[in-house]
């Protein structure tokens, strides 16, 4: 199989909305309330923690898979752009006109998970402690990718995976921009507040 199929192949899988596919089994347009977003923190926040769960697997494995993929036949490198296109593909997702759909964490976390399994821990560690410490999801992604740009110069790992690292990264502080901005003007949602009767 060609390098090319293969990216096809792994940006195909990002596409695939998960949370808005969650959504329509509720009745519930993910991209019309909340955040607008259709990814896993919204899908949790409208949806439950049943569809939750899911959408989080599914878009954990949407980039595992694409990493794997691309690794398998291409190497390092291989599972990289993979991975990248995967997150591509979620966050500008073409079936919704390429507009920000989603932050593409869930999906990176599960790229990291395939390529980088040490830097993983240590991530998915901060992550979850600055989430429980604030219930803010979106500070809980952001501290999780930068100590993915940060350890992957710690260990030991290859060139293609610490470029990944400061892109992936990147990718996320960008997206997470508004999230700031809510943050200090104290209307970010938290994890586990109800949701607002006007969301709904």
């Amino acid at each position: 199989m060609s390098r090319y199929l293969i990216f096809i192949l792994t940006y195909c899988l990002g596409i695939i909305p998960f949370a808005y596919l969650a959504g329509q089994l509720k009745g519930i347009d993910v991209r019309r309330h909340g955040s607008g977003n259709i990814g896993t923190t919204n899908a949790f926040r409208l949806l439950g923690a049943k569809l939750g769960i899911l959408v989080l697997l599914g878009d954990f494995l949407k980039g595992a898979l694409a990493a794997t993929v691309g690794y398998w036949a291409l190497g390092p490198w291989g599972g990289i752009i993979g991975g990248l296109l995967a997150m591509a593909g979620h966050s500008w997702n073409p079936l919704f006109g390429f507009r920000p759909s989603g932050k593409g964490v869930a999906a990176g976390f599960g790229i990291i998970t395939v390529l980088m399994p040490k830097v993983m821990l240590v991530a998915i560690a901060l992550f979850l402690l600055v989430v429980a410490v604030t219930r803010y999801v979106s500070m809980g992604s952001v501290v999780g990718a930068l100590t993915v740009a940060i350890a992957v110069f710690v260990f030991p790992e290859p060139i293609a995976y610490r470029f990944f690292g400061l892109i992936a990264s990147s990718i996320v502080l960008i997206l997470h921009r508004a999230n700031f901005q809510r943050v200090l003007q104290g209307t970010e949602h938290r994890f586990g507040d109800k949701n607002n009767p006007k969301d709904l």
